[in-house]
């Protein structure tokens, strides 16, 4: 049996689960490479030669001789090249569903990212960080509330914006942002946490802590 041609170098984060659970969408057969932090795989030299910016994911399509990184950008090749209907089939349709991809990398990603370092890993605990991306994450939250309103998606059909930005929300606890009085984000959190490619998406990479998985009303919630 041939091997997969597409491989994905990624690690049990939410931009990894970004593109793991795009793939189990789709049902693209694929080569998990994990990468080691502990070891800083990510800023080896075989890794930097895929990507300058030593950072996952990555995948390789052997089939079509490319490499490329940044979560997002993968998102819309793998959407293009297999299932155009997660992105769109008209330009209305793609540009509505990548203004949500891009408000999940400018915003979400990078105010959730630095409420998980200064909540959870910062050697001295300045509250007034810990606040300030708290707050800002719960706020970009609210605007996904406003968006979800009378739909079950961001777009009203499942998409690549809905595979952004899941990963990051469902991980709201770790970052102590809560997500209550949201029954928009909460309903949609639960949707997606019970479709089976995502439930896969979630566990390639496994993470160390799998024993800590939660599964609460259909959500699945990684602490």
């Amino acid at each position: 049996m041939a091997s997969p041609q597409l491989e994905l170098y990624t690690a049990p984060t939410p931009n990894g689960y970004k593109v793991s659970i795009m793939l189990e969408e789709l049902q693209v057969p694929y080569e998990l490479h994990k990468i080691d932090f502990s070891k800083k795989e990510q800023k080896e030299d075989w890794f930097l030669a895929m990507n300058p910016n030593g950072r996952i994911p990555v995948i390789r399509d052997k089939q079509n001789n490319l490499v490329l990184f940044e979560s997002g950008a993968i998102l819309v090749y793998l959407a293009e090249t297999y299932d155009m209907k997660l992105y769109g089939e008209t330009p209305k349709e793609r540009y509505t569903t990548l203004q949500w991809v891009m408000f999940q990398m400018g915003g979400i990603g990078p105010m959730q990212g630095q409420a998980n370092v200064f909540y959870r890993y910062a050697p001295e605990k300045i509250q007034y960080a810990v606040e300030r991306y708290q707050k800002e994450t719960r706020r970009l939250y609210e605007v996904l509330e406003t968006a979800l309103k009378g739909k079950e998606y961001i777009t009203g059909k499942y998409s690549i914006a809905d595979i952004a930005c899941f990963p990051w929300v469902v991980r709201h606890e770790w970052a102590g942002v809560s997500v209550e009085g949201l029954p928009n984000v909460q309903g949609w959190l639960d949707r997606i946490g019970k479709r089976p490619a995502v439930q896969r998406g979630l566990v390639s990479p496994p993470r160390v802590d799998t024993t800590d998985q939660k599964v609460s009303q259909g959500r699945s919630i990684l602490v």
